[in-house]
């Protein structure tokens, strides 16, 4: 077993890697939208308390569909071989449909197993967050 740390994708926000490969499995923490480098959240709007004023649920899904692909590369893999993916949101009502949507534009060619489910919170003030497992050829 060894971890992955991604050079592109946001620093993990414990003690943690981005994902740990075990024979020809790739398991991925769970990724959010954050860029790397920074804390911020693409189409997040926070006041001075950073409680989250108004968030755009497809900024933040192309985000965290861009940081898995990042893991992946750098861990050996592709977008083409995930398996499972769990999505965690905070307002399933409200960010289902446009979730949904924009997931079907990224997998269209792959479609891998889902579960979705709503959360009341995430550690960052972040909407979604998937956790993720690939093989690796």
């Amino acid at each position: 077993m060894s971890g992955v740390y991604s050079s592109r994708a946001p620093e993990p926000v414990g003690l943690y890697p981005h994902a740990r490969r075990v024979g020809n499995l790739l398991f991925l923490s769970g990724v959010g939208p954050r860029e790397r480098g920074t804390n911020k959240i693409p189409g997040v709007e926070l006041d001075e308390q950073g409680n989250v004023i108004s968030y755009d649920i497809e900024a933040q899904c192309h985000s965290v569909f861009r940081n898995v692909r990042y893991i992946l590369e750098e861990a050996g893999s592709k977008w083409e071989n995930i398996v499972d993916v769990t999505v965690f949101l905070t307002n399933m009502k409200k960010d289902f449909p446009a979730f949904n949507r924009i997931y079907a534009e990224y997998f269209k060619d792959n479609q891998p197993c889902r579960t979705t489910v709503e959360v009341g919170a995430l550690p960052t003030p972040i909407a979604i967050e998937l956790k993720v497992i690939a093989t690796i050829d």
